[in-house]
């Protein structure tokens, strides 16, 4: 018979099926539930073996031929006989159930072969023309590149959808439920994102108004975390009520340390001493700042180990995050020292002194991107009220969690309750690196009392943030800078100042955050709000934790 889908499959449907007889089983026999069917011919099978064996041991006692049977021995084969068929093709034994259950008419589902069970599932196709099927089969077998797509069709959109169903295809996986339209597949070429087959979804809520240095401001926060946006809204209210927060910018140097080699030790030193010599600093930033008009080149420090030296150059980037712009100003001067020591090797561009993207020392001291240190002065009453807790609860929590807790897991930078997941939220949210995050998130939080009210402040000295550049030119995260006033460049006159307005925004979102989970868990409140905001509410007893405010 024809088992073929008998209908094409369209943007709804994942997978499309004929509706073939269900497969025939030993237990069809009786017209009974499968687990009666299962048990009678269970007993049966043990009964009759049994009773065979037990005949079968007395006739040889009795030196009686075995082929001597009675009645009830005819039976018992027979039982044996029967509940074996059904045992062996229950446990699904193809043969066995051909042999005996196979119909007359010849048209059993077992006749299907391999090739026509390929053909029972289709996989959701974007394709729009016969072209694209034979491009899609081109990239199957590999005659064409799936990064070249976009060149050779010169549709960003189309390359996208007949890479989607190579992949699909190719791995037998459908990618239904992972979005293809509705993005501009042009606005991420040769920018954000290479071989593109769709777009992820990540919901963004909004925090606030945070009222931060007189001004206040809506923030973005893209995340699937329960409780995140609520607990930092909370903690926007407080500061809010409390007559708001203030924030410092105390540096602003975007960092790259190339590694290079020399023949000697005393090679090395010199090297070092040549670029660390005041004297030679106006030479080497007039070079370096000819990468771009924003880059101005501020320090180099330089770290040695043996023959291998690590210059770490440190500059503005104006409103660009800037990685890009420093390490083409760093290899305009690596190039130019090459003169100077011909015997110069340059190893790589990054030696991870930088440092980026990773936890280090060096950027928990020295500072990476924008250094910010925001406080808040919150009255007693609204840490009563708003907050449902105490100032000397959290103190005393702050003192054993953020400082001793965090010291006694040998935390670097890590010397809060929860920043990191503020900075990531509002990094998706307005198109930063997400991978940034690491250092970005370095941050000391301190709670100190101040008569009845509560002093509480952040320091995060390596905020990596920019609104030119990279992910902050798409349609969403551009949208979200433009809600937080800091959407593009500013002024050349002041070169920067969204990013560096940006990071103060960050740093003020943290220290939100920070106020409120630090309460939520000083009141014992923090379990059943995950609960209620993220999670069944089912099997939560009562909280383990003493609210000291009762």
């Amino acid at each position: 018979m024809d088992i073929r889908p008998t209908k094409l499959p369209t943007q709804n449907d994942d997978v499309v099926t004929a509706s073939p007889p269900p497969p025939r089983r030993g237990s069809d026999a009786l017209p009974l539930p499968l687990y009666l069917t299962n048990i009678l011919f269970t007993f049966l099978f043990s009964a009759t073996a049994y009773f065979l064996l037990i005949r079968w041991g007395e006739k040889i006692h009795s030196a009686t031929p075995l082929h001597v049977v009675n009645l009830s021995e005819i039976l018992s084969l027979i039982g044996v006989i029967a509940s074996c068929i059904y045992l062996i093709g229950f446990l699904g034994v193809d043969f066995v159930q051909s042999v005996f259950l196979r119909s007359s008419s010849g048209d059993d589902v077992w006749d299907i072969n391999d090739d026509e069970i390929d053909r029972l599932v289709k996989i959701e196709s974007d394709l729009t023309s016969g072209e694209d099927e034979e491009i899609v089969k081109s990239v199957i077998d590999g005659t064409t590149p799936s990064y070249s797509l976009e060149t050779r069709l010169g549709d960003c959109k189309r390359a996208a959808a007949i890479r989607r169903e190579a992949v699909q295809r190719i791995t037998g996986k459908s990618l239904t439920g992972l979005p293809l339209e509705g993005f501009d597949y042009n606005s991420i070429l040769g920018q954000c994102c290479e071989m593109p087959v769709g777009y992820v979804q990540i919901p963004v809520g909004i925090a606030g108004p945070l009222l931060l240095d007189g001004r206040e401001y809506s923030v973005p926060m893209a995340t699937t975390e329960g409780c995140l946006v609520a607990s930092t809204n909370r903690g926007c209210k407080a500061i809010h009520l409390s007559g708001g927060a203030f924030s410092v910018l105390m540096k602003d140097a975007m960092s790259r340390a190339p590694v290079v080699k020399f023949p000697s030790v005393r090679r090395a030193a010199l090297a070092m001493f040549y670029l660390q010599d005041p004297a030679n600093f106006k030479r080497l930033s007039l070079i370096f700042n000819k990468s771009s008009r924003f880059a101005r080149l501020q320090s180099i420090t330089c770290s040695i180990s043996g023959r291998n030296l690590y210059p770490r150059f440190a500059c503005g980037t104006g409103d660009a995050m800037g990685m890009n712009m420093v390490s083409k100003g760093v290899q305009n001067v690596l190039e130019f020292v090459k003169t100077e020591f011909p015997d110069m090797v340059v190893i790589g561009i990054s030696g991870n002194c930088c440092s980026d993207k990773k936890a280090s020392a060096i950027n928990w001291i020295q500072g990476r991107g924008k250094h910010v240190v925001c406080e808040a002065l919150i009255k007693g009453e609204i840490v009563k009220n708003v907050l449902k807790t105490s100032v000397e609860a959290l103190v005393e929590l702050h003192v054993l969690k953020n400082l001793t807790g965090s010291a006694m897991a040998g935390s670097l930078g890590g010397f809060n309750a929860h920043a990191s997941n503020i900075v990531s939220a509002v990094f998706i949210a307005t198109g930063q690196d997400p991978a940034q995050n690491v250092e970005s998130s370095h941050c000391i939080t301190q709670f100190e009392a101040e008569g009845d009210d509560l002093h509480i402040s952040v320091s995060m000295p390596c905020i990596e943030v920019g609104t030119v550049g990279g992910g902050t030119q798409l349609a969403s995260q551009s949208a979200c800078l433009n809600l937080l006033g800091v959407k593009g460049s500013s002024d050349e006159e002041e070169a920067g100042s969204n990013a560096r307005q940006l990071a103060r925004i960050v740093a003020g979102s943290v220290l939100a955050g920070e106020l409120s989970l630090m309460s939520a868990i000083a009141a014992g409140q923090l379990v059943k709000s995950h609960m209620k905001y993220n999670r069944s509410s089912r099997d939560i007893g009562p909280s383990s934790q003493v609210n000291r405010c009762a």
